[in-house]
């Protein structure tokens, strides 16, 4: 059933007349508001690579719950760097589970459509896919992704491939061509590639909008069994995945970001997931916290020597001056059933 589309917000009616104001000014607020600043040259010198807009949001949490911005009396600047790294730390971990998770479930797709179909070419068959007009906007953008490629392609490399000899050409093919390059100025026909280049040029939005318009549920079902899980959560994940992505690629804040959505939580016992009860508490379902086991049940399929858990255990434990709240984790986390035993095989390897 297709989601009812959701209506945009509407403008705000205020005026926007805040001044632009230089680092020497910005440093002078934060200190004027209580933050600890014990070496000026160094936080311009942070300000002026990070950004003050990109920073301030770090503030907060050392902040009193006032309309001025006042900083707790024990606040240091130092304090907002720790969690700026430490957010950042986070950003990198979790981009490192979405890369394997999101490889897995390109494979996985082009594989099982493929061979089952019997046609390197199934994505341009109409007869596979819910939505027609979606399935046109994906063959609309494989062809301009192609167009583009073959636009970008340096014109001594196709020069080469077509003139020169196959000693002439390796150099030059090692050195700039992808695979999907080598199609288009090796092959006239199809016109377009094959799926496993056409899904590895799909971003991971437009992966999760194929897989959701695949027309038969056995498909789908297909694609989540080889990933470890069923077809309501791959597309929940998914989901999720997309924007946790987005935040991730353009280094936004993390740690405590209202995602707007979420993962949801397997009921089927073959899942691998939290076993403990109250393992994830209400209040942690609207947090990063279920995303960061969703990440890991997933590497339970598709990389299971992964030391990512121990990566992320050691990460929260080193934290800075801070609880975890706001991510949603709870306390013992790490004594969870789902957790222990990866750490536990870390600790044996």
């Amino acid at each position: 059933m297709a989601r009812p589309a959701r209506a945009s917000r509407e403008r705000g009616t205020l005026h926007y007349g805040k001044p632009a104001l230089s680092l020497d000014d910005l440093v002078d607020r934060l200190a004027r508001r209580g933050l600890e600043i014990p070496d000026t040259d160094r936080a311009l010198r942070h300000l002026r690579h990070i950004g003050y807009y990109r920073l301030s949001p770090y503030t907060i949490p050392f902040q009193q719950r006032d309309s001025d911005h006042h900083f707790r009396g024990d606040a240091a600047f130092d304090d907002v760097l720790d969690l700026y790294a430490f957010d950042r730390a986070l950003r990198l971990l979790v981009m490192d589970a979405l890369e394997r998770v999101e490889v897995a479930v390109r494979a996985a797709l082009t594989d099982h459509m493929s061979t089952t179909y019997r046609d390197p070419h199934w994505y341009a068959d109409p007869s596979h896919f819910h939505s027609h007009s979606k399935h046109s906007g994906l063959l609309k953008i494989v062809r301009d992704t192609s167009a583009h490629k073959l636009l970008s392609i340096p014109e001594s490399v196709t020069a080469l491939s077509t003139e020169a000899g196959d000693s002439e050409r390796t150099g030059a093919e090692m050195l700039y061509r992808s695979a999907l390059e080598h199609y288009l100025i090796t092959y006239g026909t199809p016109e377009l590639p094959p799926s496993w280049l056409v899904v590895e040029s799909l971003t991971i939005g437009q992966l999760h909008s194929t897989i959701q318009n695949l027309r038969h549920r056995t498909d789908k079902t297909a694609v989540a069994k080889s990933i470890g899980v069923n077809e309501p959560l791959l597309d929940s994940w998914l989901r999720t995945y997309v924007r946790v992505r987005n935040i991730c690629a353009h280094h936004g804040r993390l740690w405590n970001v209202g995602l707007g959505v979420y993962p949801a939580i397997p009921s089927a016992p073959s899942i691998s997931w939290l076993k403990g009860t109250g393992a994830m508490p209400d209040r942690s379902r609207r947090r990063l916290y279920p995303v960061l086991v969703s990440l890991q049940s997933l590497l339970d399929a598709v990389s299971p020597r992964s030391s990512w858990a121990e990566r992320l255990h050691t990460l929260l434990t080193a934290r800075p001056s801070m609880n975890l709240v706001a991510m949603g984790v709870p306390d013992r986390w790490a004594d969870d059933e789902f957790w222990a035993r990866h750490l536990e095989s870390s600790d044996q390897r």
